[in-house]
């Protein structure tokens, strides 16, 4: 996604929800077996099919969301979400610290044949990320006012923002607690189960989505506020049939903290969930050079990263997987399989990038107008996605090789480089917003997208992350 948001995985519209890499960990013998000497093609698909599946789940989730927002609230309400969406971020991040810690711990464990211990690092993750989610709603709500403050947007816009946000963060240990569960599953190596829970989700919300934010019968129409109260609902539900499953198969271990485990799935998960929260704030900044130039502006923003979801959170599937193969392939002392997956995983992923970029060039105009039916916001989307597509062919290297790299505990270096190229992005929007319009604002993202993808292709070939240490 050219903007390359971190996640995974967290609220309704997020990409996040990197909307987070799902971490993909492999328990049994066998299972550890074949990601080490089996062809990598056949590994690599066997392991990313279920968390790309998984992925583009959570994707049509999030933009059933944009979906009715945009065509029945309107594009005040289209430019809400899409501004409320870069706090949203802001708590993906700091889900995805255990995340990619996880991934990066419990699969090094698997790998060297420790699966008591990964267990135990799966369940101090999970209460580790039920604090977090707590701590982020008590801390977010008061502060709300100054989100939207520092972004200047329009009051209309505003309103509506808090509102969903508001609702986003009252339940957020509910939505922590479900990607919480999520991590624990996959971290043992089961991908059916929240593939399952997601499926599940997926398919109430879509029952949920326009009974809440239209209204229907005796239910009063919600809107914005409508999108978040579905999220939170199904993922409650999601989250306490997780904790089921997990207390009847004994997937994880739960006990007195091992602090020293924590330590080691923050240190390494630190650098990415800082490089999100960096992002989120530099957005946020962002968003006041997009607010020059109307709700059209502010809309097109959360069109177009909807629209490039799709093939980012394929993305984060492969690297999801990815990560996983590279972390048990470095276990195991097979080092340069680990560098081959990694490569291989770009080149599988790309093929779909070109795809993007194809469909972005030739019908922008109508995937713009799938999420909103006024012609000023389908106008400057379209002119978001026309700009945006070049950036397609390298957005799978940056999201694959961070994964990857997160799977080799190596994230320091990542963060740096994928830092300093976003925080660029402020000097240079403002100069290019003043000097050539929107299409200024549009071009610095894709560049600098592109530019992330490089910097990550760079870190990948100078192979440093195969010394890196979890221990």
């Amino acid at each position: 996604m050219t903007v390359g948001a971190r996640s995974q995985v967290g609220g309704s519209l997020p990409f996040e929800p990197h909307e987070g890499l799902a971490p993909v960990g492999i328990t049994s013998e066998w299972e550890r077996a074949h990601l080490v000497v089996d062809p990598l093609p056949r590994t690599i698909a066997r392991v990313a099919l279920p968390a790309v599946a998984s992925s583009l789940l959570m994707t049509l989730f999030f933009s059933v969301d944009m979906y009715w927002i945009g065509t029945r609230v309107g594009p005040t309400g289209l430019a809400a979400a899409s501004t409320a969406v870069f706090w949203v971020w802001l708590l993906v991040s700091i889900a995805e610290m255990v995340n990619v810690g996880l991934t990066a711990v419990a699969s090094r464990r698997y790998g060297e044949g420790r699966a008591s211990d990964a267990a135990r690092a799966a369940g101090d993750a999970l209460v580790l990320s039920l604090v977090l989610g707590t701590a982020c709603a008590a801390i977010g709500l008061p502060l709300l006012p100054n989100m939207f403050a520092m972004m200047h947007t329009p009051p209309d816009v505003t309103a509506l923002g808090t509102r969903y946000l508001g609702t986003y963060l009252l339940g957020a240990p509910l939505i922590f607690g479900f990607f919480a569960v999520d991590a624990a599953f996959r971290a043992t190596g089961d991908t059916r189960t929240p593939f399952l829970l997601l499926c599940a989700s997926v398919g109430v919300t879509l029952v949920l989505d326009p009974v809440l934010i239209v209204g229907w019968g005796p239910i009063p129409s919600l809107g914005v506020a409508g999108a978040a109260i579905a999220t939170i609902g199904t993922r409650a539900v999601a989250f306490a049939l997780g904790l089921a499953l997990i207390g009847r198969r004994g997937v994880v271990t739960f006990g007195r903290p091992d602090w020293r485990t924590l330590g080691q799935i923050i240190r390494v998960g630190l650098p990415t969930a800082l490089t999100g929260v960096v992002f989120s704030l530099i957005y946020a900044v962002l968003a006041r050079t997009a607010t020059q130039f109307g709700t059209p502006g502010l809309a097109a923003l959360g069109i177009g990263h909807r629209v490039e979801s799709w093939l980012y959170m394929i993305g984060v599937g492969f690297g999801a997987a990815t990560a996983a193969i590279v972390g048990q392939n470095l276990g195991a002392g097979e080092t340069e399989r680990a560098a081959r997956a990694g490569w291989l995983s770009v080149g599988f992923c790309s093929i779909f990038g070109l795809a993007a970029c194809i469909v972005e060039l030739l019908f922008p105009e109508r995937f713009a107008g799938i999420f909103s039916h006024d012609p000023g916001v389908i106008a400057e989307a379209a002119r978001y996605l026309r700009i945006a597509a070049f950036s397609q062919l390298g957005i799978c290297a940056e999201i694959v090789l961070e994964g990857a790299l997160g799977g080799a505990g190596h994230t320091l270096a990542p963060m740096v480089t994928s830092t300093a190229i976003t925080v660029s992005r402020i000097p240079l929007a403002v100069w290019a917003a003043s000097r050539y319009g929107s299409n200024g604002l549009w071009w610095t993202i894709s560049l600098t997208a592109l530019a992330r993808a490089v910097g990550m292709m760079a870190i990948w070939r100078a192979g440093r992350w195969k010394h890196s240490s979890i221990a």
